[in-house]
């Protein structure tokens, strides 16, 4: 049984490994159909536990028809969650500016916790950008880093609904890494 289990780890380890590391499109074409593009992205890499944590992308779409964004996390410990998806407001389908923003509640027994968080934007023909994958360090002695000035609007885009657990926690612990 447990080297079945073992197995079955391995296997997992090595596909999600593969999917970090399968080449990006980085062109706005796909089968000569356009999709969107994330242009620009930012996000800290460390935030306090209990802080909103804030992930800032510049994106367009040449046919003004980005729907939502999807968000896939991964803790550490944990493992992943189900994924979250945020419609985009109708304003801002053809560019968009701003932050995504994740709130981490008030559970400080995160510190010390690691998550992996990809973002990709689809479109209303259920095209998809390119992925960005950002790490994110909880420490209670970090601070949370601002973005570049003048490159992304300081405008809310919409939350990334997970609920984040403590890897203690019981019913959910699974012992991936």
């Amino acid at each position: 049984m447990f080297k079945k289990l073992s197995i079955m780890g391995i296997v997992f380890f090595v596909a999600m490994g593969s999917a970090f590391l399968a080449p990006l499109e980085v062109k706005g074409e796909k089968e000569g159909k356009s999709v969107p593009i994330i242009t620009q992205s930012f996000a800290s890499p460390t935030i306090r536990p209990g802080e909103t944590w804030k992930v800032y992308l510049k994106a367009s779409d040449p046919d003004g028809n980005m729907k939502n964004l999807f968000a896939t996390v991964f803790q550490y410990g944990s493992g992943p969650y189900p994924i979250s998806i945020t419609r985009i407001k109708a304003d801002e389908r053809k560019d968009l500016s701003g932050y995504f923003y994740l709130n981490t509640g008030n559970d400080y027994s995160l510190n010390f916790a690691n998550l992996i968080i990809t973002l990709e934007i689809q479109d209303k023909a259920g095209h998809f950008s390119a992925p960005v994958v950002f790490p994110l360090a909880f420490n209670a002695a970090s601070r949370q880093q601002t973005p570049p000035q003048g490159v992304f609007q300081e405008k809310d885009l919409g939350p990334i609904m997970v609920n984040l657990r403590s890897s203690s926690d019981g019913d959910h612990k699974r012992n991936f890494f």
